[in-house]
C-alpha cells in the first residue's frame, strides 16, 4: 500500500497536551479578531498548491506545509446571485478559492481584474475572504 504521509507517529498532537489557555476562545462574540494573512497548503510529495483541501488533487497525498500567500491573484468567474458579489479568485501561487468583492459595485468587476485578499478569514474560519479590486481589467485582458 502507498504511504502518502511524511510524518512520523511522534509529529501527531493530540488535543489533551495542548495548553488550557490555547483552546479557550474569547467571551465577548463582539471582539472577533480578523486575520488578514491568506494561509495556504502546499503539498509536501509534488508541490501543488491549495486552500482548506484534506488531500492533495494531484497526487492524493495528506502530507500538507502550510505557507503565506502574497495575497495577490486575478478574478476568474462569477458564481451566484450578483449582489453578492462572490468570484472564483486564481492566486498567484496556483490555487483558487472563492471571495467576495469589498467597495466595489459588481457590474464594474470583470473576468480577468487584478484583486488583493483585504481580510482572510475571522476568527473561527466562518465567512469567505474578501478580497479589493486593485487592477480593473481591460476587455483586451480578459480571459474569454
Amino acid at each position: 500500500m502507498l504511504q502518502t504521509d511524511s510524518r512520523g507517529p511522534n509529529e501527531f498532537r493530540t488535543g489533551h497536551d495542548v495548553p488550557a489557555a490555547a483552546t479557550t476562545g474569547s467571551a465577548d462574540p463582539s471582539a472577533l479578531e480578523v486575520r488578514s494573512e491568506l494561509l495556504f497548503q502546499s503539498c509536501l510529495w509534488c508541490g501543488t498548491a491549495a486552500y482548506r483541501r484534506s488531500f492533495c488533487r494531484a497526487c492524493g497525498s495528506t502530507a500538507f506545509k502550510r505557507e503565506r500567500s502574497a495575497g495577490a491573484g486575478a478574478l476568474v468567474r462569477r458564481i451566484g446571485p450578483s449582489p453578492l458579489n462572490t468570484w472564483f479568485v486564481a492566486m498567484d501561487e496556483g490555487f483558487t478559492l472563492v471571495c467576495q468583492i469589498a467597495r466595489t459595485e459588481p457590474a464594474v468587476a470583470g473576468v480577468g481584474a487584478r484583486v488583493r485578499v483585504v481580510r482572510a478569514v475571522a476568527l473561527r474560519e466562518q465567512g469567505l475572504p474578501l478580497v479589493e479590486l486593485t487592477y480593473r481589467a481591460t476587455p483586451l485582458e480578459r480571459w474569454w
